[in-house]
């Protein structure tokens, strides 16, 4: 049985992955506690001195403003300590599989869904230090998998704390009477989460390269709202007045950031539709 080194384990896809796979790895669980990633020497630190096949690397910090506000700090937690994993990796002759995400794309002006092999541009800190560290991945790892994400979804359970997501706002949207702005000049995969953590072995086992991990999706983020809305029942009138759409947000720019899976779909890698995403979401919480 293999060993994976995880960062970042109590965020909800490393949670998640590690709770569906228990039985197939032997889980090493890296924390705050462990190493901060603002400290990126600490973080080589406790990664040199474990014995691991695998380092699934999902730590990071996503949060646009901090990352703006504070570049300098961003670009310690989520490149210099990546730089760190990676130098123990190479040491240790190591697979590392590295959560990328789709804002490596959200400089780009043509439309999705997006390949494998389309130069990324960002306009964000948090995009332009996934570049960065995808970039020297490349040139310092023969055996690394990226993993591009689109928008992960799904509900918190067991302990597990589920990301904020489509179905998540608009449940709180509809549940507090709270009318939302979803945004109309935009398009994104919205993935369920389960899909990537019942397919992690098949994932880990890939050659390596760079994979974007998607479901299908042709509707805005506000259409999207508007279909888990009418999924979950509601009230057409109650839709009307706390499902709003926002069409001045990139109003300038029209984003689509859809990412093409058909590449892991080659692999027998599928995750299928958002439509059906919204559908196995609900039906697992008990929603319909």
């Amino acid at each position: 049985m293999k060993t994976i080194l995880v960062t970042g384990a109590n965020g909800y896809l490393a949670s998640y992955i590690v709770r569906e796979n228990q039985d197939q790895f032997h889980w090493i669980k890296m924390t705050r506690k462990d190493a901060d990633l603002s400290d990126p020497q600490a973080v080589y630190d406790f990664v040199s001195r474990q014995d691991f096949d695998i380092c699934f690397h999902t730590a990071a910090n996503a949060t646009t403003a901090l990352c703006e506000e504070k570049p300098d700090l961003a670009h310690k937690i989520n490149v210099e300590s990546t730089q760190s994993i990676i130098r123990a990796c190479k040491e240790k002759k190591a697979r590392l599989i590295f959560c990328s995400t789709e804002q490596v794309f959200n400089g780009l002006v043509n439309e999705g869904p997006i390949k494998e092999d389309q130069e990324p541009c960002a306009v964000t800190v948090y995009g332009q230090n996934k570049i960065e560290c995808e970039k020297y991945i490349h040139q310092e790892l023969e055996d690394a998998v990226i993993l591009r994400y689109s928008w992960m979804m799904g509900l918190s359970f067991d302990g597990i704390k589920a990301s904020p997501s489509i179905v998540k706002n608009v449940m709180n949207a509809l549940i507090h009477h709270q009318p939302t702005l979803f945004t109309c000049n935009e398009r994104r995969c919205m993935t369920y989460a389960k899909y990537l953590a019942k397919q992690f072995k098949q994932i880990s086992e890939l050659p390596a390269g760079t994979y974007h991990v998607a479901c299908e999706n042709d509707k805005t983020t506000y259409e999207s709202a508007l279909y888990v809305a009418n999924r979950l029942g509601c009230d057409p009138k109650a839709i009307e007045e706390l499902i709003l759409p926002n069409t001045k947000r990139y109003a300038d720019r029209f984003r689509d950031y859809r990412l093409d899976a058909t590449k892991l779909k080659g692999y027998g890698i599928t995750f299928g539709t958002f439509e059906e995403n919204v559908e196995e979401v609900l039906k697992d919480f008990g929603w319909i």
